[in-house]
C-alpha cells in the first residue's frame, strides 16, 4: 500500500514542543491544559499575544521549534518502521517552507522515520500539497489540518485526521494513537 503523512502535528508534537519553548521565552507559567483546549492550530492566544505577535515568535524561534527535541507522537516510529519493513511504500508530504526541507528530511531521518529516496516532498502551499498527494495515487493519507483534510473528502484517498482538538469537528475516521495504524492497514489490506 502507498501510505502518506503530513509531518507537523500529525507525526510530531510540534504545537505542544512549541507551547514549552513559548513558555520559556515568554516567562509564562501556563498550565498544559489552556494549551490542550486550544480550538485553533494556534497558540499565540494561550500567552495572550494577538495573531501577528504570534506569528513574529514562532519565526523567531522556528529553528529550534523545527530542529530540537520535538517528540515524535507515541508509537509514530515504530508503527512506520513495521509498515517500511513490510514493504508498504511511505510518503511523507509537508508544508514546511522550502528553505527547511533538507533539514527536516535530515531531522526525521536522525529520529528514526523511514524515509526513503523520491518519497519526502516539502516547500508547497495547501494547494500543490493536495495535488502531490492525489498525484501520488495514495491508498491512505494523514493529516491534522482542516483545510487539507476537507480539500481531500473526495480525491479517492483514504483521508484519516490525526486527532486534534482543532479537527474535531470534521467528520473523517481519526488516528488518536499511531497503534491503531496497524490494524488499519491490516483491515485495509484484507
Amino acid at each position: 500500500m502507498k501510505i502518506g503523512f503530513d509531518i507537523d502535528d500529525t507525526l510530531i508534537n510540534l504545537r505542544e514542543h512549541a507551547f514549552h519553548l513559548y513558555k520559556g521565552h515568554l516567562g509564562q507559567d501556563v498550565p498544559l491544559e489552556v494549551f490542550q483546549a486550544i480550538q485553533s492550530m494556534g497558540i499565540h492566544e494561550a500567552f495572550g499575544l494577538t495573531r501577528e505577535e504570534g506569528r513574529v515568535l514562532w519565526g523567531k524561534l522556528r529553528e529550534d521549534i523545527y530542529f530540537s527535541a520535538c517528540p515524535p507522537f507515541p508509537h509514530a516510529v515504530e508503527v512506520l518502521q513495521e509498515l517500511d519493513r513490510q514493504g508498504h511504500e511511505i510518503y511523507y508530504i509537508t508544508a514546511r517552507a522550502r528553505e527547511f526541507g533538507e533539514r527536516t528530511l535530515e531531522w526525521m531521518t536522525a529520529n528514526g522515520f523511514p524515509v526513503r529516496p523520491g518519497r519526502f516532498f516539502y516547500g508547497m502551499d495547501d494547494t500543490e500539497k493536495v495535488h502531490i498527494i492525489r498525484d501520488l495515487g495514495l491508498d491512505y493519507y494523514f493529516d491534522d489540518k482542516p483545510a487539507v483534510l476537507e480539500t481531500l473528502a473526495d480525491s479517492g484517498v483514504k483521508v484519516y485526521a490525526k486527532d486534534q482538538p482543532y479537527n474535531r469537528g470534521l467528520p473523517f475516521p481519526r488516528i488518536v494513537c499511531w497503534s491503531e495504524l496497524r490494524d488499519l492497514v491490516v483491515q485495509g489490506a484484507e
